[in-house]
Parts: C-alpha cells; structure tokens; sequence
C-alpha cells in the first residue's frame, strides 16, 4: 500500500511538472492581454496628445524667414501669365499722370445764341519733359469742328484752340438756360519719342500709349448777363484770334498744303443756320 500511495503521490508530482507550464501560461495570459491594452491606450492618449498639441502649435505659428518663392514648374491654382506684377499693380493704384494742363480745365463755356454759330476757348499747355500730341475729340461731330484740331507740343509750349459749335434752336419754348446739352468733348495725349510732324494717324497707329485727359462739359452762357465767366471768354477769344492770324501768316510763305492741325470745317452748321434763317424769314413774310 505504501508502495502504491508512493508511486501515486511520485506520477502526481510527474504530472505536475508537466502541468505547470501550461497552468503558469493560462494564468498569465489575462495579465499579458491587460498589459498589451495598457500601452495601447497610453500610446493613444499619447498620440492624441501630440496631435493637439500639433494643432495647436501650427495655429499659432508664424514663418519669420525670407520668403518662399515658388518655382514656376509647380502647379498653382492660377497660372504665373495671368497673376500681375508688383510694379503693374502699383501703376494702376498710382493716378493718371497728365501731360497736358487745361484752362478752363473740365468744361467749355459758350455764349447761348440759337441758330447760330458760337464759339469756345481753351488754352492747353505740356506740361511734361517730352513732346506730346494732343487732338479732340467730340459726340456730334457734324456740328462741331475745332482750330487747331490737333498739334505736337514740345516741353512748356501752350496754344490756345478755339471750338466751334453750332446752337440748336430751343424747343417747346425752353429758356435758353434750362436747355440742356449733352455734347461733350474729349482730350487725348500722346507722347512722342522723337518730334515728328502732326498726323491724325499718330493716335491710331500707337492706340496703346493714347492717354484721355480730360473730358469737357458743354456749358452755355447768358450773353446778356455780364459776368466773370463771360468776360474770361471773351479774353481768350481775343488771345485765340491773336493767335490763328500769327499762325495763317506762318503758313502763307510755306510752299505746298497747308499744314495738319488747322482743323477741317464743316458746312453742317452752314446749312442748319440757313434752315433756320429761312424759317424765321418765311414767318416774318407771312406777319
């Protein structure tokens, strides 16, 4: 019996030797397990963590480098040929440089007269280091024409033009200074490389370089109402005169067309006075 109880108790032991590995495995696979979720969710806080703080940071960073220019072989949402240049965009916020300076500077006054042909002065100067070109330009051409209409004018030079405008008579009986008129004129400037002579051409051929100076207003004035405006007018008509004869005697010893620049008139006016002479002739016949 004692044999048997030692031999029972010895294979227990054998038994046991065996058993414990497997026994040591089962009971330290639940700690393996937790450990394992352990650093995984140590290593998650900590990922989240770095991740704001990433976020954090990166909102509140500022690049205090030299600055990164980017290499035209990358893409860009805009192509380099249409992003304009830094010195393109300061010219268009700079104003419009005038080389010309204008007296009166943004309207022509005329005396009201209906039915009759009025005139107009402006004196212009270049007030630029360059020669420059000039010529007008108006909205009813046909009953309008300017002398000169157009010049070449070197540094400092001034001239005076005279504009010549034809009145429309009044309708519906409107007072002379509630008619309204829409006619306008313009000014255009071009700078010239060299001093060349005048040609209409100039401004159509270097349409690129045409600046507009100004746009004038037509304004009538009452010519029996004496007043400050009316007697400038008449100075510079004066001055205007002046100086077209001091230009036909220039002109007279030249061989060959007259210059350009004298202006070409046009007979519209011509035929609207006599229509409108005639009208008034034919009801002072008929009283």
């Amino acid at each position: 019996m004692a044999l048997t109880e030692d031999k029972s108790d010895s294979d227990g032991r054998r038994w046991g030797k065996f058993k414990l590995p497997f026994r040591n495995s089962n009971s330290q696979a639940p700690s393996a397990s937790s450990s394992s979720s352990m650093a995984t969710s140590s290593s998650s806080v900590t990922s989240s963590h770095l991740n704001q703080n990433y976020i954090h940071q990166s909102r509140h960073f500022q690049y205090h480098g030299p600055p990164v220019v980017e290499g035209l072989g990358q893409n860009h949402h805009q192509s380099a040929a249409t992003i304009p240049s830094m010195s393109s965009v300061a010219r268009s916020l700079l104003p419009t440089k005038r080389r010309l300076k204008l007296d009166p500077s943004a309207k022509l006054y005329f005396p009201y007269e209906p039915g009759k042909q009025v005139r107009s002065a402006i004196k212009i100067k270049n007030t630029s280091k360059s020669h420059v070109a000039f010529k007008f330009q108006t909205t009813v051409p046909k009953s309008c024409f300017m002398r000169p209409a157009g010049a070449i004018l070197a540094p400092g030079e001034e001239i005076i033009a005279t504009v010549f405008k034809f009145v429309e008579p009044p309708e519906n009986n409107e007072k002379p200074m509630e008619q309204k008129s829409g006619v306008k004129f313009k000014i255009m400037s071009l700078k010239m490389k060299v001093p060349t002579d005048y040609m209409p051409e100039l401004f159509e051929e270097q349409k690129d370089h045409v600046s507009e100076e100004q746009v004038m207003r037509v304004v009538f004035l009452d010519p029996e109402n004496p007043n400050s405006m009316m007697e400038k007018l008449k100075s510079q008509l004066a001055e205007a005169d002046a100086a077209d004869e001091a230009r036909k005697k220039a002109s007279e010893g030249i061989v060959g067309p007259k210059p350009i620049g004298e202006g070409l008139v046009i007979d519209e006016w011509k035929q609207r006075r006599e229509r409108y002479l005639a009208q008034q002739q034919g009801g002072v016949d008929a009283a």
